[in-house]
């Protein structure tokens, strides 16, 4: 386990035990890795049995007001993200990402007064915010009704893509990265080494750590698939993308000694076109699904687009991975692809269209071998030390517990927490 700091504390140590101290976490839908992130942080802290009460905050839903896009157009600005995916339209989405950016900053002064105006009537202890781009306003906000309290951003890209994007020049903005590339990131943006917290990986649900005894051989065989084939699974995040059947497609004409698992995710339209679909190879279509780890399990590669969360799911899961990075990837995700290279985890195409040479590549026995010995290597453990950085930030943050004193008078007479309540 490697942190830019480290301090060995007590887990169980509070000013008043008698009382949970809170955090919230910030989460929105652009995608799934950002709410998955929230949840393994509430699961984690659940599992620990730790002295903390963890509430997640949808930002879009606190936002909604101010939502230009969605005033011009009827759909949320994470929706249309979601659509942009789905459809695989996503050549420009750098320039697109700046232009949301400008809009932001816009909106900067309204939106650091709606925010203010809910951490007033919502206190915590602890801000976590696993969202980019709103870090600026959020850390403002905060820093305005609780001053000295920890707000921390845990960066679930393996590197920042600046500017504004996931570190901003901000003193009191702490950091949770998982490479060294957003270290360096962060030094360069002015961050001192006791505001960077480095991981050994990404954050990850905790499920994926509690199914390693699976028997790849009988999950198969659960499946309906042959548990004597080579298996690949396909996966381009939660919502899912054409592409999938232009792979699946190709990969069936090739006529390889294969099967594949094709995880739509929530696009269920795809999920009917691969099911009324005449494949020669056996195939498993999974829509969205809690147990993506079981499925991960029977495979012994992952197809997909260069995502984090699917990066580190595949590493945890023993996978080699076979991506695409181009002008249609996603700006910030241009770095997973380099990120596979360098660590020798996989195979990096130009394009999809090539994808009958890449699993040729991937599948070939001594490759394989090689390339999951390479994965053994990576450990991803950053659900597991993740809790030990929120304690220390809680044990030295300049006040106790949360209580009346700390909210704006005219806020205190309205907030119902059931911590307040009880006093």
């Amino acid at each position: 386990m490697t942190f830019s700091i480290i301090i060995k504390i007590s887990l169980n140590s509070c000013h008043n035990p008698d009382m949970k101290k809170i955090i919230r976490v910030i989460f929105h839908d652009a995608g799934g890795g950002h709410r998955n992130a929230a949840i393994a942080l509430q699961a984690i802290i659940e599992q620990k049995q730790l002295p903390w009460q963890v509430e997640l905050v949808q930002f879009q839903e606190l936002t909604d007001q101010l939502d230009v896009l969605r005033k011009l157009t009827g759909i949320r600005i994470q929706e249309q993200y979601n659509i942009l995916l789905r459809k695989g339209w996503t050549l420009g989405s750098a320039q697109l990402l700046r232009v949301l950016q400008a809009t932001i900053r816009l909106f900067h002064k309204p939106l650091v007064k709606l925010l203010e105006e809910y951490w007033r009537a919502q206190p915590a202890d602890l801000l976590v915010s696993v969202i980019p781009h709103f870090n600026r306003q959020i850390c403002q906000s905060w820093n305005k009704v609780y001053a000295g309290r920890p707000f921390v951003t845990l960066i679930t890209d393996l590197a920042d893509f600046p500017p504004h994007f996931w570190i901003e020049p901000l003193p009191k903005q702490y950091l949770i990265v998982g490479t060294e590339r957003a270290v360096q990131q962060a030094r360069a943006l002015g961050r001192d080494e006791k505001h960077i917290f480095r991981t050994s990986g990404m954050i990850l649900r905790p499920e994926f750590y509690d199914h390693v005894s699976l028997d790849p051989l009988v999950v198969r065989e659960e499946l309906g698939l042959r548990p004597d084939l080579l298996t690949g699974i396909v996966s381009f995040g939660g919502y899912g993308s054409e592409m999938m059947y232009d792979i699946t497609e190709r990969l069936d004409t090739a006529a390889l000694p294969l099967q594949l698992v094709l995880n739509c995710g929530r696009n269920e339209k795809l999920a009917e076109k691969l099911k009324v679909a005449k494949w020669r190879m056996p195939v498993k279509i999974v829509g969205y699904t809690s147990e993506l780890y079981k499925f991960m399990r029977a495979s012994h590669f992952f197809i997909g687009k260069p995502g984090p969360g699917s990066i580190t799911e595949a590493m945890v899961c023993g996978l080699p991975v076979l991506v695409a990075c181009n002008a249609w990837t996603l700006p910030q995700e241009r770095y997973n692809a380099q990120w596979v290279v360098d660590k020798r985890v996989g195979v990096v195409l130009k394009s999809f269209r090539d994808v009958v040479n890449g699993v040729q590549q991937i599948i070939e026995a001594t490759k394989l071998e090689k390339l999951k010995s390479n994965v053994a290597q990576i450990q991803c453990r950053a659900i597991f030390e993740i809790p030990d950085i929120f304690a220390n930030l809680m044990q030295h943050a300049p006040f106790e517990t949360i209580d009346d004193r700390h909210m704006a008078p005219d806020f205190a007479s309205q907030i119902s927490h059931p911590l307040l309540a009880a006093r």
